[in-house]
């Protein structure tokens, strides 16, 4: 029976997703100069335009061949940057982020049209793909390894990533690497446990869970995300990237003692930008609950927040998130 309400749910959120594509205007559809081997990334962003410029390029170096990306009504020039681009295809809509399951509908659309038979990576602009062996082996040597060994997917945990003192004493600048400044982290203070409806691993904690919601931890952002998919007609992401249906696909964990290759998400967004982007956000309250994470910000960004503590690391490279337990190259040797 249970099996039977997750093929309901999932055809269910593939019927959203077609009503809310048509909510999707094209402003520059490349997606026939997609080649079969293609490995497509896809987003969702508003006022973005800082951050694109290294984004793209982040995304370029690691493999991403073509780029499909929904603008929610940006008025700081991301659209007209990102038109401009040869390896984006663009479109544009004014609905609501919140109505279309925080844009989740608008990505599983262009997903099910143009992802099928891609592994498709699909980020935030403020998400930066680590996995072991990044700086020799490009994400294609990974997407082949996986797909060489059964696997239709691969989990990356949100990292949160932030400078030592305040987060306006860096002014960032467009074409910056984020984490010449946000360059600190938390090694622990992660709770994991497992969701037993969609099968996946919910892990919470790190500096917004010490730092925003010390008095209701349960209430803190969920880390756990499940960004790269090999990806089929059939398939829908449940909430955020956080899950997907069919539920298989979230077991990116071994059960019996051994482990899965897995990565992080380095998330920049801690930087001189962010107090901009909480109070817009907060006001537009198109984010998940009422937008209580950014509320919980707001409220912190009261004090002038340090997220440094003593016991924060340095970033060095993967091999050191290895070591520290948070990414695992499995039997990729």
């Amino acid at each position: 029976m249970a099996t039977v309400r997750l093929r309901a749910l999932r055809q269910y959120y593939i019927a959203r997703a077609i009503r809310r594509g048509r909510r999707l205007t094209p402003l520059n559809d490349r997606t026939g100069a997609i080649g079969p081997n293609a490995i497509l990334g896809f987003m969702t962003l508003r006022n973005e335009r800082v951050r694109l410029p290294y984004f793209l390029d982040y995304y370029r170096d690691l493999g991403i061949d073509h780029f499909l990306i929904v603008d929610n009504a940006s008025t700081d020039g991301s659209r007209e940057y990102l038109l401009a681009q040869p390896d984006v295809s663009l479109w544009s809509t004014d609905a609501s982020y919140k109505a279309a399951r925080f844009g989740m509908d608008w990505i599983n659309h262009l997903l099910r049209r143009h992802g099928s038979g891609h592994w498709c990576l699909t980020v935030d602009p403020d998400e930066f793909l680590v996995y072991p062996h990044v700086q020799a082996r490009p994400l294609r040597a990974l997407t082949d390894w996986l797909e060489s060994s059964g696997h239709r997917s691969m989990s990356a945990m949100l990292l949160d990533m932030y400078p030592r003192g305040s987060m306006n004493a860096v002014p960032y600048v467009e074409g910056r690497n984020p984490f010449e400044i946000a360059c600190w982290f938390d090694p622990a203070n992660y709770a994991i446990r497992k969701n037993h409806r969609f099968g996946n691993l919910w892990i919470q904690g790190g500096p917004r869970a010490r730092m925003f919601f010390a008095d209701d931890p349960g209430a803190a952002p969920a880390l756990n995300k499940i960004p790269l998919v090999r990806w089929q007609r059939r398939y829908a992401y449940a909430s955020s990237t956080h899950m997907l249906l069919p539920r298989s696909l979230n077991v990116v964990y071994d059960e019996d003692g051994g482990e899965m290759a897995s990565g992080v998400l380095l998330h920049a967004k801690f930087l001189s930008t962010f107090a901009a982007k909480s109070a817009e956000e907060l006001q537009r309250r198109q984010h998940y609950a009422g937008s209580l994470e950014y509320r919980a910000y707001h409220r912190g960004l009261q004090d002038a927040v340090d997220f440094w503590c003593p016991q924060s690391r340095r970033y060095t490279g993967w091999r050191q998130l290895e070591r520290l337990g948070l990414i695992s190259r499995g039997n990729w040797a």
